[in-house]
Formats: structure tokens, C-alpha cells, sequence
């Protein structure tokens, strides 16, 4: 590591100067934090604006002298989040020259693990200065904290004929999954120099960025640019086709086309002189939803065709969801049916043979906990084990955990261990969550949850194996169905939701051979009827 440590001394005190780094990139200058080195807004890669709005990254020029890197770079565009949302959090400012990332190191860094954050927020919201994320707790355990930004929206995803037509490739899209591989490529040239070892580095995110996660495992351009993997309540959806029909969903290119129209633009020169505020905003507006693109160049197939074939990174993982989910997502449920009689109905009508099993798990006598667990494990829970699964095949230890613990202020607001709530947990920063994220106070139980938590995710960065001390052994998956139950401290346990994780693959696997179902979402009452048996279903 190259951190030039210098001081001056007044009277008889000595006052350090801020670190200065000199990385392959330049000379940075950042700040320190107690025995933590801090380095903010850190371009990874060129400005994404003008002609070069949608198209792959290119390297960020070079700078003379040395470059301040004491505070955030902006916000990656995209609409700003409705105040009433828990999640809702004032990021600052916003702009398409957002491609920048930051770094906690621990002054006397060594060729220590690298854990690289990647944000969720659907792939149309969020940003890697947001409080939750502050690396310098996790730093302090001895890793080495990097977080990024990456294009979002439709300024991220936008699929187009012209857009393909221009690309030497024939391909559009996936650009905010492009700017996570540069910012990866960037980590590998330069990380070193912050006491980072380049061949020990962790990919990990959450919602969004836990199915980044799997889009980087799954893309031949991210090989090799990482050595393990964390996805936090991860969806392995069915990501659309570049252009073609399968899996009944709309090809990125006609969304693209599309979208061009609403905007109310002629083409892709006019899209280009667009404001990018009103881009993010009015594709919003409109319903584009963000998504990846199966283009056979950055993602060669289907998520769940990858994985099948064994053709994923072969990388540990450490995964696994949240028991309460749904709490704060309930606008992925469809309407709750009138009574038990058309529940049971439904699930029959879709089900066919598999409906037994289905009305065990979720039966109709609490129709609001039965549909709430029943999207959780479609999504979530079906997602979390399938990624250990599959690693376990190819003979790679992974972990998986599922996160159940309650604090007082979610439990009065019925949001039990819900969607992200292990984020303060894992990072360390219970104190800073959003302003209207249910407060966590802190008691015995928070703090033996944050010990814990960040040990085991520490450890695994350090070595691929979740440790910590005084805490159970978190064994591999591959014995026998092994997972972590975090509630107020952790436990050691086996075969997670016994039969949940083998019914809903069996359902995928049919909608899959099937070729024209969606296997996300459409789920519990409103799924459609479920295809034959198939001999290459379990």
C-alpha cells in the first residue's frame, strides 16, 4: 500500500495530514477517520453524457497533481424517492457524471480482502453515499471497503435498434451493468495501492444489487474480476431478451423503441439531447421498469439457464433473505381474494398436482401471512437457496442465512425483519439509518446481531469461510442443508422451510422447459396454470 503518512509539528503537538495515495490512476488525497483512510468520490471511469449517454464506460481521464477525494461524487440521475417511503433518503445532488466510487481502508492495510458494495433501489434508485453504507465500521474488522455508483433507470438500461445498430457488438443496454464491471476493472488496476488485495476481492449488494450480483456472475466480461460473492435478498428473475420472444416477455429493444415515443422523442439523437432529469423521471412516469438484457455478449442466457449449466463464476457465496420481505414491499402481492373458498380455488387453478403442497405451506386460514410468505419464498427464499445449490454442485462452499430478527419499533409497525433491515446490521450503523426507517435502539440483542453479522460477513471477505468469534460455526450448505438463523443471536441450523425450496423450483423448472411463463412474481393466486411434468424437472 502506498499511503504517504507525513506530519508537521506545532509546538509540541503533532498534527496529521491527510493520507495521500498514489494509485496507478493518479495521486488522491482523502481524509482519515480515526486509524481508517477515507476516499470519496473517485471517478472509475468517463462521464456518461452527451454522445456518449448509452454506450459502455470509458476510462476516466488522467489528472496531474494530486485529486481531492473528500466527498461524494453525485448521485447517478433518477426520480427522487416519495417521501412517505421508509427507504426515502435525501442523496444530494444528481448528475449523469456520477461514475465514481469510494474506499475505507485501515491505515495499516496489507494486501487485505476487498468488499466492493453495490447499491439496490430496483436499478432506478439509490446511490453509494446513502448513510447506511458508510464502510468505516466494516473497515475497522480489517477489510478493505469500496462502494460504487452505476448509471440507473433508463439512463442504465435503455435498450435500442439504434443504440444496437451503433454498437460494434449489435447489442444496446446493460450499461449500468457495464459501469460495474469497469468499476471492478478499476479495483483490480488500482486497489493495491490502498492496501487492497486485487486477488481477494468480494462482489456484494443487496435487492437490486444482489441481482447485479448475479447478472456479474452470470456475464462472461465480469469473469475473473472477483473471488467471492454476497447477494442480500437477491431475484433470480426473467430477465427479457434483447430482441425475440421468450418466457413471455417484451424484448428490451421494442421497450426501447417504445419508451422513444412516450418521451415523445424521434429518435436517438433527440433522446441524446434530452434533459437527463426529464429522462429519469418521465421513463418512470411512463412505467419503464429497469432491467437487465439477454444480448448472448454481457448476459449470454437466462439467470436460471446459467446456473442449470454450471457456467456461473465459480465463486463461494454467502446469501440468504429476510423473513418479513413482503412487509415493506406489498405492492408485489396481487389483491387479496374475498375469502378462503377462492383462495384455495386459486391456488388449485394454478397449481394442478402441486397444489397440496402449496396450500400446506400457505394455507387458507391467514390469508395475509400465507400470501406475504408466499411471495418471499417464490422470490427471495426460492433465489437464496437455489445460488447455494448450485455453487454446493460444483463443489464450492457457500453459505446461506436467513435474517428473522425483530426490534421494537418494526414490530409495532408490523415490519418485522423486513426487506433490507439487515443493512445496519451488516455494516454497522444502526444510527444511521433514513429518517423514517423504524428506529433501531440499539438493546443487547441489535448489538450481539451487529457483532455477529459484520464478523461473519468480515470473515468470509478475508477468507470464503463466515466466522466469528464467539459465535456458532456457520457451516457450508453442502452439509447437509446447513444455514444461519439470525433473530436475537444467531443460531446453527439445517433444511431451511423443509420442501419450500424443492416446490418452488419445480415450478420454475416447468415454466422454464415451458419457454413462454414468467417465473417471478406471477406467483400464489394470480399464477398461471402450471405446465406439465417435465423428465428434466427434479
Amino acid at each position: 500500500m502506498v499511503i504517504i503518512a507525513s506530519a508537521v509539528v506545532i509546538s509540541t503537538c503533532v498534527v496529521a495530514k491527510d493520507p495521500v495515495v498514489e494509485a496507478p490512476a493518479g495521486t488522491i488525497e482523502g481524509k482519515s477517520r480515526g486509524d481508517i483512510k477515507i476516499f470519496k468520490g473517485i471517478p472509475y471511469a468517463a462521464p456518461p453524457v452527451g454522445d456518449a449517454r448509452w454506450k459502455p464506460p470509458m476510462p476516466a481521464t488522467a489528472w496531474d497533481g494530486v485529486r481531492e477525494a473528500k466527498n461524494f461524487g453525485p448521485a447517478c440521475m433518477q426520480p427522487v424517492r416519495h417521501t412517505g417511503s421508509i427507504y426515502a433518503e435525501d442523496i444530494g445532488e444528481m448528475s449523469e457524471d456520477c461514475l465514481s466510487l469510494n474506499i475505507w481502508a485501515p491505515a495499516n492495510a496489507r494486501k487485505a480482502g476487498v468488499f466492493v458494495w453495490i447499491h439496490g433501489g430496483a436499478l432506478r434508485s439509490g446511490a453509494s453515499k446513502q448513510k447506511m453504507y458508510d464502510g468505516t465500521r466494516l473497515a475497522e474488522t480489517g477489510v478493505v471497503v469500496v462502494s460504487i455508483n452505476y448509471r440507473l433507470g433508463a439512463l442504465g438500461y435503455l435498450a435500442h435498434p439504434e443504440l444496437s445498430a451503433e454498437s460494434g457488438d449489435n447489442v444496446s443496454g446493460n450499461y449500468g451493468l457495464l459501469d460495474q464491471i469497469a468499476a471492478l476493472k478499476w479495483v483490480q488496476q488500482n486497489i493495491a495501492a490502498f492496501g487492497g488485495d486485487p486477488e481477494n476481492v468480494t462482489v456484494a449488494g443487496e435487492s437490486a444489487g444482489a441481482l447485479s450480483v448475479m447478472y456479474l456472475m452470470a456475464s462472461p466480461p465480469a469473469r475473473g474480476l472477483f473471488d467471492k460473492a454476497i447477494a442480500q435478498s437477491a431475484y433470480m428473475i426473467t430477465t427479457p431478451p434483447l430482441r425475440g420472444n421468450e418466457h413471455g416477455q417484451i424484448p428490451q429493444e421494442a421497450v426501447g423503441t417504445w419508451l422513444t415515443e412516450k418521451l415523445g422523442a424521434k429518435n436517438l439523437a433527440d433522446l441524446r439531447a434530452m434533459d437527463a432529469a426529464a429522462v429519469a423521471n418521465e421513463a418512470l412516469e411512463v412505467g419503464f421498469q429497469p432491467f437487465g438484457a439477454i444480448d448472448g455478449k454481457v448476459l449470454p442466457r437466462q439467470l436460471v439457464e446459467v446456473f442449470d449449466r454450471g457456467e456461473q463464476a465459480p465463486v463461494p457465496v454467502l446469501t440468504g433473505f429476510n423473513s418479513g420481505e413482503i412487509r415493506s414491499l406489498r405492492f408485489l402481492l396481487p389483491p387479496k381474494p374475498e375469502s378462503a373458498e377462492a383462495y384455495v380455488a386459486a391456488i388449485r387453478q394454478g397449481y394442478g398436482e402441486l397444489a397440496d403442497a402449496f396450500l400446506e405451506r400457505y394455507p387458507p386460514e391467514n390469508l395475509d401471512e400465507s400470501m406475504l410468505a408466499t411471495t418471499r419464498d417464490a422470490m427471495y427464499g426460492w433465489t437464496s437457496e437455489r445460488l447455494v445449490a448450485k455453487q454446493a454442485a460444483l463443489g464450492i462452499p457457500s453459505y446461506l442465512y436467513i435474517f428473522d430478527h425483530g426490534y421494537p419499533a418494526a414490530q409495532k409497525w408490523g415490519l418485522h425483519a423486513f426487506h433490507a433491515s439487515e443493512l445496519p446490521y451488516v455494516f454497522g450503523t444502526w444510527k444511521k439509518t433514513p429518517d423514517l426507517w423504524p428506529r433501531v435502539e440499539g438493546n443487547t440483542a441489535d448489538l450481539k446481531t451487529v457483532d455477529a453479522m459484520m464478523g461473519y460477513w468480515s470473515s468470509f471477505v478475508k477468507s470464503g469461510a463466515p466466522r466469528a468469534e464467539d459465535y456458532p460455526v456457520w457451516r457450508s450448505y453442502a452439509d447437509k442443508e446447513a444455514y444461519m438463523y439470525f433473530a436475537d443471536v444467531p443460531r446453527a441450523a439445517r433444511d431451511l422451510l423443509p420442501g419450500t425450496y424443492e416446490l418452488h423450483e419445480e415450478v420454475v423448472c416447468r415454466r422454464v422447459k415451458d419457454g413462454g411463463i414468467s417465473w417471478n412474481w406471477n406467483v400464489g393466486i394470480i399464477s398461471p396454470p402450471l405446465p406439465p411434468e417435465s423428465s428434466e424437472c427434479p
